[in-house]
């Protein structure tokens, strides 16, 4: 299926659009550093320089990070990034910002196998424009990696049923998502054992070799859950260890709360929002006001109309895996406590039935699709538009205060004067153990715990730093102060201290 020159224009123009939306002030929008970014920044430059993670776990199937444990697999792809080029909040960044890059080729592969060529740009053109896939791709959440390597171990699947060299590329996108959400394990046995009982490839060498690789890379975390759930203590694989975590996150996965997690997904797709403001840029939505009830309801009948006649004539049809996986999804988001990014997992399948309602749409206008299609297009580019204008500006603006806007000037002014630094509760640790770049050994030797075995660690001091009130009383008069912009300086002035302000903080010291 060749696309046609005009095709071929459409194509990359919103390829293009896609790369720029991403790229374009990449590593300052949004702005500063989340927590979650800085841990696992730490503790791939941890292992980059001493092969041990923050909990002194030699190159771990899973991170210990707050205590309840982290995905691995963010930290792992960032180690070259950061020997090339330091630390920085674009390096940080990066592995996400490629894998986002990855999945839009990807989409239209998928979407042209289901629904052909246009089939193909209409998935495309939602995943490249629409706010959710953009925010994902922008800022290192290393469980937003686990939608794009899925879509693209669905792509490498139907690329491997005509052509079996795919498959052992197909099998390591799915490895790999486990090292990324470790949230999507209950249901990856299922959906991967569904795709394949339906799709039936060929028994051969290369689907053997697939099912090698998939293997190879789950045993590590199925010894992990053996070693958490005290079936066997610590052990490691090779250079690899399977830690012990500190505390479990109980109750996660449960079948207790299921009809409360469905209402909130719900709630979540109709309002396209979860109130959070780093997951939901405002009105417009994760896949713009109308864009998704409308398409996203003709791509589901149209897809359950395609599954019903694809298995009375018992043939195969691409769409019954993006099915199966909205399916997968469904019964994800009924386990667990979801919010925007903890049901990724779902959403990627749900833009690509949007963009195949969106082919369902045009194919129904019959001969009106001609003018139907450029309509579309650029109703959904006005939409990108003014989205575009509105997060480069006034939503990067509005995220100061949750990425801490000015933390890695702050300490790097703190971290030039002698003494101890005193420190806001508002700055999580690992930006502090980042920024010093404090050996895993010495934070584990001067670390002092407020509460210790606990699921979320809140450590009261290590190394030159000590956690302090913003409106605490000043004890120390040789102490540097990093305090929250507006706290309480005037005693700290009057006692002769100096300010310097760096974004939502003031550095004090004499």
């Amino acid at each position: 299926m060749t696309l046609t020159k005009t095709e071929k224009c459409i194509f990359f123009a919103l390829l293009g659009l896609g790369l720029f939306v991403r790229v374009y002030r990449f590593g300052y929008a949004p702005p500063g550093l989340n927590q979650d970014e800085a841990f696992a920044a730490y503790e791939s430059w941890a292992l980059l320089h001493y092969e041990q993670d923050s909990s002194l776990h030699a190159w771990p199937v899973y991170l210990t990070a707050w205590g309840s444990g982290m995905n691995a697999l963010e930290s792992y792809l960032m180690i070259p990034f950061l020997a090339l080029f330091g630390v920085k909040t674009w390096v940080i960044r990066l592995p996400q910002l490629l894998l986002g890059l990855a999945a839009l080729p990807a989409a239209f592969s998928v979407g042209r196998r289901m629904a052909g060529r246009r089939g193909g740009l209409c998935a495309l053109a939602v995943l490249a424009l629409c706010p959710w896939h953009i925010l994902l791709s922008r800022w290192a959440l290393e469980s937003n990696m686990a939608p794009n390597l899925l879509l693209l171990g669905l792509c490498f699947f139907l690329k491997g049923r005509e052509d079996g060299r795919f498959l052992p590329l197909s099998a390591l996108c799915y490895g790999l998502a486990l090292y990324a959400y470790s949230a999507i394990w209950p249901v990856m046995p299922g959906l991967l054992g569904l795709m394949l009982l339906y799709a039936r490839p060929r028994l051969d060498r290369r689907l053997l070799l697939a099912g090698l690789i998939l293997a190879a890379l789950a045993l590590p975390l199925v010894a992990f859950l053996a070693v958490n759930y005290g079936f066997v203590g610590e052990f490691s694989i090779g250079p690899f260890s399977v830690p012990k975590l500190v505390a479990a996150r109980s109750g996660e996965i449960s079948l207790h709360n299921v009809p409360e997690n469905l209402k909130t997904m719900l709630s979540i797709l109709l309002r396209q929002s979860d109130g959070l403001k780093w997951n939901s840029p405002g009105i417009y939505g994760l896949f713009y006001p109308v864009v998704l009830p409308v398409f996203g309801l003709i791509g589901l009948g149209a897809l359950l109309y395609r599954g019903v006649k694809a298995f009375r004539a018992r043939r195969f049809d691409p769409a019954v895996l993006l099915l199966i996986w909205l399916f997968a999804g469904l019964v994800l988001t009924a386990l667990i406590s979801v919010n925007v990014n903890r049901m990724n997992f779902l959403l990627m399948p749900v833009g690509l039935t949007v963009g195949f309602g969106m082919e369902t749409a045009l194919r129904l206008a019959g001969r009106y699709a001609r003018a139907a299609a450029p309509a579309l297009l650029a109703a959904l580019l006005v939409f990108f538009g003014f989205f575009v204008r509105c997060y480069f500006t006034d939503y990067s603006a509005s995220l100061n205060g949750e990425f801490t806007l000015g933390w890695d000037e702050a300490l790097d002014a703190a971290l030039r004067h002698e003494g101890t630094v005193y420190v806001t509760k508002a700055l999580s640790y690992p930006k502090l153990l980042l920024k010093a770049e404090l050996p895993p050994q010495a934070f584990h030797d001067s670390v002092e715990y407020a509460v210790y075995p606990a699921a979320y660690l809140s450590p009261l001091r290590f190394g030159r730093f000590v956690y302090c009130e913003d409106a605490a009383a000043p004890t120390d008069m040789f102490g540097v102060y990093v305090l929250w912009n507006g706290a309480p300086t005037e005693d700290l002035i009057r006692r002769g201290f100096t300010v310097e302000r760096h974004g939502c903080f003031d550095v004090l010291w004499r």
